[in-house]
């Protein structure tokens, strides 16, 4: 009785506390803590992705300086140029046939998934297929970006986080975006725009019950990138980058309608080439994994002549923001790493569009900055800064991320002097793009996926609930409703335990009913099965009682 007694209150306690860590873990010390470590390992998660693509691009087309990989191709035999991304493409469609179950690459978008219809989580499995093949393809010619896998690495350790605690759904989408920022902040060495990136493009709000324990984990992942490689930018702009203010800023506004085309034109390019390589593998029988093969083909063949595409592309971006390329060299360029981006992204060989995204907006905001600074050579700075702004301006529409890409520029650059000139090109041209596609290149992907997140929680909501969980039963309906919901199966007016209220409300406004009979599926020869019935009030209250968590948890 002694001891019974304050071991049922420590076990109570402990409870408890169990119980506040699941569900008001952000707003608790013991959850800031589990932030730090997150942050930690995600940064650390960052740091080994990237040096392992160094050393194997190394190994590969032995270069001492992966960031001059593109002046040193140019003195491989063309054999070599070729022959790497073709076995690259091969292994990674060999890894995709056997760990995927459908062939595809995780990246970003699957993260914004899971944040948004999957409590936080994400794959495991195909994750650990596409980190795999993200890596052979950086690191053997891929024209893509390393941020996609490197998001989707931290995804994976903060799901497995979130399952470890059996967290909520909450808990789980602050896990991951403290995740997403360690990993953004550790890869760029950008803590503000690592935070606002996860909350503006991830978790898509800024609740401030997140803001802490993100903010703990990116300056983690800030941390681990600095005790690597010092405390330096990506990128060092030469001399001064003064806007002739009042005079040039039209030029900007010019220049963000420029990069918000350009953004569309990338974005569509990669979507067309997509459908076309299906329909190309559909009608020559080609099997899956040799699609990523056929894109080494085209890319080796590429780089041959223009070695620039190979990789992430930081030598070309880095040529474009110091002013070393001729307006010419700029176009042909950014019209190429298109075109190559666009048959790495098709070929599934995995890869991100940030720093694609980041080199095509350079090398656009260097040649407008050439013409723009040629014809009014009086009222102009220098024509770098364009360079400056075109990169913030073509990232942020491509990610739909117009404040932390904003934000990425400057850190990356070091350059604070110029916040109005490239604010100014990144609103236009986000809102231009946001016209003209899903908002962004992530949701883009979604929404061809039948995915729909671009409306907001309103329109993916319904998608979550299926019918079994807000249906009443059989043996709960009186006998009235079973004899009508006889009749409307006999009409063929139904849905499966397995619909989604997204399917099943439209019904409800189209046929006038206030109740529709559940079956479960139909098997062949089989006459289906009553298994309950839907009330149009219980779909609707589901749906609000969502709306209001989701609120809840938005603005809390």
């Amino acid at each position: 009785m002694i001891i019974s007694e304050p071991w049922g209150r420590l076990t109570a306690s402990c409870g408890r506390g169990w119980d506040v860590l699941r569900h008001r873990g952000p707003g608790q010390v013991l959850f800031w803590f589990i932030a730090l470590m997150i942050g930690i390992g995600a940064g650390l998660a960052a740091l080994l992705f990237r040096k392992a693509i160094e050393w194997l691009q190394t190994a590969l087309y032995g270069t001492e300086d992966v960031n001059l990989l593109h002046s040193f191709a140019t003195t491989l035999p063309w054999y070599s140029v070729l022959l790497i991304p073709v076995l690259g493409g091969g292994t990674v469609g060999l890894i995709l046939h056997y760990f995927t179950p459908d062939g595809r690459v995780r990246s970003v978008s699957d993260v914004i998934e899971g944040a948004a219809l999957n409590d936080g989580r994400v794959e495991k499995k195909a994750g650990i297929a596409s980190m795999l093949c993200s890596w052979i393809t950086l690191s053997t010619g891929g024209s893509t970006g390393r941020e996609g896998p490197v998001v989707h690495i931290a995804a994976m350790m903060s799901s497995w986080v979130s399952n470890l605690i059996r967290a909520d759904g909450i808990t789980g989408r602050d896990l991951l975006g403290c995740a997403v920022a360690a990993a953004v902040s550790a890869s760029f060495n950008a803590p503000i725009a690592g935070a606002l990136f996860a909350l503006e493009v991830v978790l898509r709000h800024f609740a401030l019950h997140a803001f802490a324990p993100i903010v703990i984990a990116s300056a983690a992942g800030t941390v681990i990138n600095r005790l690597a490689f010092g405390d330096v930018t990506e990128f060092s702009l030469p001399g001064t980058t003064v806007v002739e203010f009042y005079l040039e800023l039209p030029a900007f506004l010019i220049l963000g309608l420029v990069c918000g085309l350009v953004a569309v034109v990338t974005m569509r390019c990669i979507f067309w080439s997509d459908d076309l390589g299906t329909r190309l593998q559909n009608r020559l029988n080609l099997p899956h994994w040799l699609r990523p093969a056929a894109a080494g083909i085209l890319l080796g063949a590429l780089a041959i002549e223009f070695p620039h595409i190979i990789g992430v592309g930081y030598e070309t971006t880095s040529l474009a923001l110091t002013g070393n390329l001729l307006l010419s060299e700029a176009v042909v360029f950014a019209v190429l790493k298109v075109a190559a981006l666009s048959i790495t992204m098709a070929g599934r060989m995995g890869g991100g569009v940030f720093s694609p995204s980041l080199m095509i907006g350079a090398l656009t905001g260097l040649a407008f900055g050439l013409i723009a600074t040629g014809l009014f050579p009086d009222h102009s700075g220098a024509f770098t800064l364009y360079a400056l702004a075109g990169m913030g301006a073509v990232a942020a529409s491509v990610l739909g991320a117009p404040i932390s890409t904003t934000l990425i520029v400057f850190e990356l650059t070091g350059d604070w002097q110029t916040g109005l000139a490239v604010m100014v090109s990144v609103s236009i041209s986000t809102a231009v793009a946001s016209k003209l596609v899903h908002r962004s290149f992530f949701l883009s992907q979604l929404e061809r996926r039948n995915v729909h997140l671009a409306a907001g929680p309103q329109a993916y909501l319904l998608a979550m609930f299926r019918v079994q969980g807000v249906m009443r039963k059989a043996a709960d309906l009186g006998p009235e409703v079973t004899a009508f919901c006889e009749e409307m199966i006999g009409q063929e007016l139904y849905v499966t335990t397995t619909s989604t209220l997204e399917t099943v409300l439209p019904l409800f406004d189209k046929s006038g009913v206030s109740y529709v009979p559940v079956i479960s599926v139909v098997e062949e020869g089989k006459d289906p099965v009553l298994q309950g019935a839907l009330f149009h009030v219980d779909a609707l209250k589901a749906y609000n009682r969502a709306l209001a968590a989701t609120a809840a948890e938005e603005h809390g």
